[in-house]
Parts: structure tokens; sequence; C-alpha cells
């Protein structure tokens, strides 16, 4: 019973936020001002220093994009993060604890307590993917006999 129930079980769909002043341009500030407090930390900012050199503006764009496309599905982001963060030197599991609660504070500073909430569980998703893709390894296989 309870493997069936699973296996045809569909995952929840995310829905949209729908908030009143939650829109692309209250996501753009909200991007704006995490990176802001991101450039200013002493162990994310010289990773991002290393990334993004020049124009930030590029990149907060595409941030918005990707931002509305979690929050609001606008689907307007055509990035894959994965691939750009795999490709990232000197990032350790722990910075995405940083990135987290700098987020969070960000979030609950900008946003209703309802709206935090949602921005602050959907990023935690995020890390927590971009986590297992990065660092996250099967053991080698081992040559021989399988023990009984």
């Amino acid at each position: 019973m309870g493997l069936s129930r699973i296996a045809n079980s569909a995952p929840m769909e995310e829905r949209p936020l729908e908030r009143e002043g939650v829109d692309r341009a209250f996501t753009g500030r909200l991007v704006r001002e995490f990176y802001r407090r991101v450039r200013q930390d002493d162990r994310l900012g010289p990773i991002f220093a290393r990334e993004i050199t020049g124009d930030w503006e590029p990149h907060l764009e595409k941030m918005t994009d990707f931002w509305c496309s979690v929050i609001l599905k606008t689907r307007s982001y055509q990035g894959r993060p994965v691939p750009a963060h795999i490709k990232l030197e000197g990032v350790t599991e722990s910075d995405f604890d940083i990135w987290l609660s700098i987020f969070a504070g960000t979030a609950k500073d900008l946003c209703d307590p309802d709206a935090a909430k949602v921005f602050v569980e959907r990023a935690e998703r995020i890390a927590q993917s971009l986590k297992l893709a990065m660092f996250f390894r099967l053991p080698a296989a081992t040559s021989g006999p399988v023990p009984a």
C-alpha cells in the first residue's frame, strides 16, 4: 500500500506567490539589496568579486529573472544554475549557510512575514539542490565480488 501510494503521487506544484507589491520591480529591489549585502560579506564578497568583474547589472538582471521564475513563475529565466555553480572554485558547503542567512535577512527586511517565508523556503530548496550537485559524490564502485 505505502509504496504504490508514493509511486502514484505527483509532487505538489509550486504556485506563484500572489501578494500585492510582489512583482518584478519588487523582486529586482530584493535581488539588488541581497547582492549589496553579499558583496560586503567577508567570505562571499571575494567569491562573487572573482566571478563578476566590472558591471554587475547584467548579473542582477539575470538573477531578477531567476527569482521572478522561482517566486512568480514567470519562466523568464533561461539559464542553467547548476553548471554555473559547479565551475566555481573555492566554494564550500558552509558558504551556502552564509548565503541563506544573508538572503533570509534581506527577505525578512523587505517582505511581509508570509512573503518572506515563501522566498526563504524556496531559497533553502535551491541551496540544497546546488549543494547536492556540487558536493555529493557516490562512493567509488569497488571491484571484486560483492559480499553475500
